[in-house]
């Protein structure tokens, strides 16, 4: 047997141990959202619950995206495959992961399904304990924890930028689902259910004017987000993974101009079918199944597995693959050096900053604090990217900077009522708060956005020529606007970054002016006292 048939797979006993764990994560998911039927909505706790649902749904994309890291780092999945097969966990770790497993279903032994809204909030450090028990017992039942250290040795920040990714991702579901709310695509996804329901029930109840839809007497709305938004924007998520992975032997034209339109068709057919089969179920088998299904993990699940069918058949394919044979890459070069990685991860850190804070803080603006530590250790983390695009910037960079500042300030709405939380903070509080408000919006967010709207997005579409050219200006600034609550002012701030940017080809003058721009609205903010100008 040679050396990479040996490396090609994962060892029987990971696999098994693996699909181990889905059984469970289904069981446990069963449980709680069919059985007892919790919704967040419905308990004290709204934000703790779904936290929970996200961190489950966060699980599944770790599985994923490690698959198609270990499937792209042959050094890493021989690794893998040798603790595994050569230093497991011993029984204790056995143990803590059963204990894990019961501590999370007990509540339903001791609580009424109809009871378990009301007293969520009783349950939930239950399931917390629970769940932390089963993913450290289940992580050194497959290995030792000494085997998990050496084989992380020198690849914990990659496997540490994938678990944020895998974190970020139900958010920036949420996050990116209005670039791809269009009211065709609802449209077209209701008629497909009608026609396929037609044929096989002879009671279709259709009403397009207010999108519901059933057979029999069961009926549902299709919203938006039943579209197949998600599965668009998982599918599109592992299609970039991958490419920035597999760059080196991809034929990225034909990926993303063929190879991506058709996952995303793919995508839309498979929604297609699971409203039109949840409908029958709701039709003929359970209504309270269909319901839970519409919002379960079984969307999730079939986009992703639908991601990884289309990533298996680009890696046989010499259509798409320079050369499919040699198209894993050794760890030689890690995720934290790679410069496509370093322009990407730290916004998705950002992101995820944002997404916390409003989640989880009844008042967003103290958790500021939090964002900035984040941002400050996703760019420590990139810091070998950072430091190729740091260089010291041009005059008209600046002038740049301070007209974007100016128009931004003026053109600003009235000023907002003090916000209740900030007002209660103390006097040094408030100073320590204010102080890290600046830093976070004068050199970090400047930072990091440039590094994502004009050192990636900008610079991919930006071909030389001047059609590539203006649709690599208008995508990044309309982009870079829907970051921002104010559309106009944002889109015009980011034409002219990017001009500045395209100028002479240095991302150090797009950051410039940026840091110049804020820097100008936080000093207007610090004097008026007015902190919702940034």
């Amino acid at each position: 047997m040679t050396e990479a048939t040996q490396i090609r797979v994962l060892p029987a006993r990971a696999v098994w141990l693996g699909a181990l764990f889905v059984a469970e994560m289904i069981v446990i998911i069963l449980a709680f959202q069919v059985l007892s039927q919790i919704e967040c909505r419905q308990t004290v706790i709204e934000g703790a619950c779904r936290a929970l649902r996200g961190l489950a749904l966060g699980v599944m994309c770790v599985g994923f995206l490690l698959g198609i890291y270990l499937w792209a780092r042959p050094e890493a999945r021989q690794g893998f495959a040798d603790i595994c097969c050569n230093r497991p966990g011993g029984p204790t770790a056995r143990l803590v992961h059963g204990l894990g497993f019961a501590v999370i279903l007990a509540p339903l032994a001791v609580v009424a399904p109809a009871d378990m809204n009301a007293v969520f909030h009783l349950v939930f450090p239950v399931l917390g304990l629970g769940a932390l028990l089963a993913a450290f017992g289940g992580l050194f039942w497959l290995a030792e924890p000494r085997a998990w250290r050496d084989w992380l040795r020198g690849r914990a920040r990659s496997l540490l930028a994938l678990f944020g990714l895998a974190a970020v991702l139900p958010g920036l579901v949420v996050l990116l689902g209005p670039l791809w709310y269009q009211q065709v695509l609802t449209d077209i996804t209701f008629i497909a259910v009608v026609v396929l329901l037609s044929l096989f029930s002879d009671r279709v109840t259709a009403d397009p004017t207010v999108h519901v839809i059933g057979a029999d007497d069961f009926l549902v709305m299709v919203a938006d987000s039943c579209s197949g938004i998600e599965g668009f924007v998982l599918i599109t998520v592992f299609l970039a993974l991958f490419a920035a992975l597999f760059r080196d032997t991809l034929r990225l034209k034909r990926f993303w101009l063929m190879i991506w339109p058709l996952a995303l068709a793919a995508s839309w057919v498979f929604n297609v079918l699971r409203i039109t089969a949840l409908i029958l179920i709701g039709a003929h088998l359970s209504p309270g199944l269909a319901v839970n299904g519409f919002h379960s993990f079984a969307g999730w699940l079939m986009f992703s597995t639908l991601a990884i069918g289309v990533l298996v058949v680009v890696s046989r394919s010499t259509f798409v693959m320079r050369d499919p044979a040699a198209r894993s890459r050794s760890d030689a070069v890690s995720l934290a050096g790679d410069d496509v990685v370093g322009r990407i991860v730290p916004f998705i850190v950002f992101a995820l900053s944002g997404l916390i804070v409003q989640a989880f803080l009844p008042a967003p603006a103290l958790g500021y604090p939090l964002q900035v530590a984040m941002m400050l250790g996703a760019l420590w983390w990139a810091r070998a990217t950072v430091r190729r695009y740091l260089a010291w910037p041009g005059s008209l960079s600046v002038g740049v900077g301070a007209l974007v500042g100016v128009i931004w300030v003026m053109t600003a709405p009235a000023t907002a009522a003090p916000d209740p939380a900030l007002a209660a903070l103390g006097g040094g509080a408030l100073a320590l708060w204010a102080a890290l408000r600046i830093l976070g919006t004068v050199t970090l967010a400047p930072m990091i956005e440039e590094l994502f709207f004009r050192g990636y997005i900008q610079a991919r579409l930006d071909r030389g020529s001047v059609a590539s050219r203006v649709v690599a200006v208008l995508v990044s600034a309309g982009l870079f606007a829907l970051l921002h609550g104010r559309w106009i002012e944002a889109g015009l701030a980011g034409v002219g970054f990017s001009l500045i940017y395209m100028r002479k080809g240095r991302l150090a003058d797009a950051i410039a002016a940026h840091v110049v721009a804020n820097a100008v609205i936080a000093g207007v903010a610090l004097w008026q006292g007015d902190w919702s100008l940034i």
